[in-house]
């Protein structure tokens, strides 16, 4: 789950994380109130939205009168944001952050998250903050910090001098730097976050270090033990499918190709998705109705499927383990004559009693066609699409 950066400062200052004042609005009227409150003299208008990249698009401005916010906040309020995080299709600015401006001396670039590979959280951070750290990590790798944290040591004081003498600070700044680290970590490891981003961390005209962005991302599967942090899910910012598959105990993301997957395992998506790319074609979501999935949730599956009119045709890839594959077929034959599928259908099933399920599916009368295989359903699923759009 991801949240909002006035959020995220929220939740972080509670930790002792040095971050700027500011308001959340949500009305151009709300954001000249939140300036007044502040009192200047310099502001900057937040776009609140969940993508990076927002001050490129328009979506950051930095004011001297409450004119001045009131303009910005009309032209960025209600307006679609696209960034290289957004996508094409960008995303519209429901509310805005108000916050002090501050003199910039120098900008940082620091973030926390998982290395999967270690199994333990990682720090990136760079004296060439404010930028995409993308372009830095290819252009010049060597100004990338890398710190991966022992859990059972957590930061040493080894890493902290590593972490100050690789920005360049010294003294006061320095001091304040170890600190900011050490309270994100805490922060990351007692929310159970995935991901804590900020771009840039500053050293101010004054000597300070401050947090001038923030972006957080949460484990889903945590959050039952932070219904604080829960609380915080802006609806409004995700696929709506996604959510509406979430509602039924479905995974499932949108992607840009035609053909729709439904699968029962998050390996086997993955499998079935890189296949199809290998057959010549893309899949238009993966979608994993899990392993105990009855008749209900494949038919709200094959719903959310074809809300997508991208979708060409489907790719059933089913193995049933703990589920039969009869069980499987009438669900599946059930489902589709409910969901009334118009594009070709491809089904694939193995596992406990899957001939049983292939006569099902053959008995149905519907145009349903069967697979041998994994390799068979990607071939035979790519060939109808394209003889269906023919």
């Amino acid at each position: 789950m991801n949240i909002h950066e006035h959020q995220a400062k929220a939740l972080l200052a509670k930790f002792g994380v040095p971050v700027l004042k500011g308001g959340v609005a949500f009305s151009v009227d709300e954001a000249v109130k939140a300036a007044e409150n502040l009192g200047g003299p310099v502001w900057v208008v937040k776009a609140q939205i969940h993508a990076g990249g927002r001050g490129k698009a328009g979506g950051v401005k930095v004011v001297k009168s409450l004119d001045e916010v009131r303009k910005s906040a009309g032209e960025i309020l209600g307006k679609t944001l696209v960034t290289n995080q957004t996508g094409p299709e960008g995303k519209v600015v429901r509310r805005l952050y108000i916050e002090d401006g501050c003199q910039i001396a120098k900008e940082f670039y620091m973030s926390l998250l998982l290395d999967r590979s270690l199994g333990r959280v990682a720090v990136l951070a760079s004296a060439e903050g404010g930028v995409d750290i993308e372009q830095v990590a290819e252009q010049s790798p060597e100004k990338i910090i890398h710190i991966t944290i022992d859990p059972d040591l957590g930061l040493t004081p080894e890493q902290l001098d590593t972490f100050t003498a690789g920005l360049g600070l010294e003294g006061k700044p320095a001091k304040e730097a170890r600190k900011v680290l050490r309270s994100l970590y805490q922060a990351y490891v007692e929310l159970d976050a995935t991901l804590i981003e900020v771009n840039p961390l500053v050293l101010t005209g004054d000597g300070h270090i401050v947090l001038l962005d923030a972006k957080m991302s949460f484990d889903d599967n945590a959050l039952f033990r932070h219904p604080d942090v829960a609380k915080l899910r802006d609806e409004a910012e995700e696929d709506p499918m996604e959510r509406k598959a979430k509602e039924h105990g479905l995974s499932y993301i949108k992607l840009s190709g035609e053909i729709g997957c439904m699968v029962n395992g998050a390996g086997l998506a993955m499998a079935t998705m890189d296949i199809i790319k290998l057959k010549g074609s893309a899949p238009a979501n993966f979608l994993d109705v899990g392993g105990g999935a009855d008749t209900e949730t494949v038919t709200e599956a094959f719903k959310i499927i074809l809300s997508d009119a991208a979708v060409k045709g489907i790719l059933v890839n089913i193995f049933g383990g703990i589920m039969r594959c009869d069980v499987i077929a009438e669900g599946i034959i059930a489902a589709a004559k409910e969901a009334h599928i118009h594009v070709p259908l491809v089904v694939r099933l193995a596992g406990t009693n899957v001939e049983k399920g292939r006569e099902i599916l053959a008995g149905s009368g519907l145009n349903i066609i069967p697979a041998d295989d994994l390799n068979d359903a990607a071939e035979k699923v790519v060939a109808a699409v394209k003889g269906w759009q023919n």
